[in-house]
């Protein structure tokens, strides 16, 4: 179906037309804390499953249950004590908890798995539209797959335009990476994909966290993805995007002597490294990693706004938030790190 796809201001008069889109079957792009996120009724498994058409996304990589209350996890998933811990601590967030799924949720939401994940936003246009709709909704980003995730509503216009009905226009999303994916179905919580809320953090509630080794590799051919963001080619800008790493003269050296060999480049480096490429082509990552996590997204898909065949980055320190970055930046690239 071909859409005449409407961008609105999230007032009362756009979620009360949201809300009827989700109990029609139909999609709705809604910002959250983390990217743009492409909704569904999750106990719809028809609505579901347009999701899937609109992204071009394959049934095998799993979708997310967003909820705006505690409550609507009666019907879902079964809560653990631990898990418990963690929604006290950091729901509303940018924290999902995978959890041992119910019956009342379609195969198409988990990709057949027998867990589900769970998260509540805290973007108040998220938590308005979720509380008016009254409906758990099923949401991954609101990107055509492969392509580098939404953190504004005009690059979910980009992706969407003429796929879906509507688009909430919530301004730029806060964190600008994915939330944190956390398996709670086994004896130590795992991350399966890192986002703002770290492993540390989880293991000062939890009393122990550890990081699935899947995060900085590919998966392997007949590997399950119990995670949305394992599988298949991620967040990739249409230019190709290696990685640097190691000390940072090198790195800059190293970047400096490929850029200068390639046509229609594009650095990506820190605000402080800046200055040591001169006059040649460089997006600023920012200052820290919480600027590098919010502006990533936006500078892959400026590069591809721009046309830019070839990409350097600098590998950014795995500590915090650094490890979703590295995370985000690795399947960007397909893998292509190398150490100098």
């Amino acid at each position: 179906m071909n859409y005449d796809t409407r961008v609105l201001a999230p007032d009362g008069e756009a979620l009360q037309l949201a809300a009827r889109l989700f109990r029609e079957g139909e999609l709705v792009a809604f910002p959250t804390e983390t990217v743009y996120g492409l909704g569904a009724n999750a106990l719809d498994a028809e609505a579901v499953l347009r999701i899937f058409q609109a992204k071009g996304r394959p049934a095998d990589n799993p979708l997310i249950v967003h909820i705006w209350s505690e409550d609507q996890l009666g019907p879902l998933c079964e809560v653990t004590e631990a898990a418990r811990r963690l929604m006290a601590a950091y729901w509303p967030g940018p924290l999902t908890l995978l959890l041992p799924k119910k019956a009342a949720v379609p195969d198409a939401v988990t990709a057949g798995l027998t867990s589900v994940g769970v998260r509540m936003p805290s973007h108040p246009v998220a938590r308005e539209m979720l509380r008016v709709c009254g409906l758990p909704i099923a949401a991954p980003s609101a990107n055509l797959s492969t392509r580098p995730s939404p953190t504004t509503a005009a690059h979910v216009y980009e992706d969407m335009n003429g796929r879906i009905p509507l688009i909430l226009d919530g301004g730029a999303c806060e964190v600008g990476v994915e939330s944190t994916v956390l398996d709670m179905t086994g004896d130590i919580p795992t991350v399966l994909r890192p986002g703002a809320i770290t492993p540390e953090m989880i293991a000062k509630v939890a009393g122990d966290a550890r990081v699935a080794d899947s995060v900085m590799r590919p998966l392997r051919e007949g590997e399950a993805a119990p995670s949305p963001g394992m599988k298949h080619k991620h967040y990739a800008p249409k230019g190709r995007l290696t990685i640097l790493k190691g000390k940072r003269e090198n790195v800059v050296r190293e970047i400096i002597r490929r850029y200068d060999e390639s046509e229609n480049a594009v650095i990506l480096a820190s605000t402080g490294n800046l200055p040591a490429y001169g006059d040649r082509r460089v997006m600023d990552m920012g200052p820290d990693l919480s600027a590098a996590a919010h502006s990533l997204f936006a500078l892959l898909r400026q590069a591809d706004d721009e046309g830019v065949a070839r990409l350097y980055a600098e590998a950014v320190s795995d500590d915090g938030v650094g490890l979703a970055v590295m995370n985000r930046m690795a399947r960007a690239a397909g893998f292509d790190i190398e150490e100098v």
